[in-house]
């Protein structure tokens, strides 16, 4: 049986799951709303505080859903009732960051500024410092779509190995190398 599939999932106070015919699972709370709709073959029940999820056979596929849903409610339940939150440090002389809204604007060292536009689930926050660098703030209830928008922010301009620039998550640590001087 899967480790992770057959471990029950605490729903805390504040945070109300419904589940229609057509396997269609809604998790309401404090911070938003998240829907996902189940394979027809798994499963969900709901005793008290607890949540389940079951699967019918020991088929691969059944074993591979039955981690995989409970790993997805598990999210949903933590962002709807305490939220996710990621930090993103740009890292380079002349690397800035502002915000208007939802409305991102990236200075990277490139002819021209970057603009991206995030989704309205994403409350965003950039913070400037003096001799301290830029901060990205991202905070959300769905954690598939806040790790996919910090990729995105994070795709325009990857850490490098050699000088330790781009934009890179609070607290990584990028591996560094020499450059060819080191080998003579």
């Amino acid at each position: 049986m899967s480790r992770i599939g057959k471990l029950p999932i605490n729903v805390p106070a504040g945070v109300k799951i419904d589940v229609n015919e057509a396997n269609l699972v809604t998790v309401k709370g404090p911070k938003g709303e998240l829907e996902q709709q189940l394979n027809k073959d798994i499963k969900i029940s709901l005793e008290g505080s607890t949540l389940s999820v079951t699967r019918p056979t020991d088929e691969k596929e059944h074993r591979a859903l039955h981690g995989l849903y409970r790993a997805l409610l598990s999210n949903m339940i933590v962002g709807v009732s305490a939220g996710y939150r990621k930090e993103l440090e740009l890292v380079g002389v002349g690397y800035r960051a502002s915000n208007t809204g939802q409305l991102l604007e990236l200075s990277l060292g490139y002819t021209h500024n970057i603009y991206l536009q995030l989704p309205k689930e994403i409350t965003l926050e950039t913070k400037s410092e003096r001799n301290k660098s830029p901060l990205i703030i991202l905070e959300s209830a769905d954690k598939q779509l806040l790790g996919q928008v910090c990729a995105k922010i994070r795709s325009f301009r990857k850490p490098e190995p050699y000088k330790g620039k781009g934009i890179r998550f609070v607290g990584e640590v990028i591996r560094r190398k020499s450059g060819k001087s080191a080998g003579k």
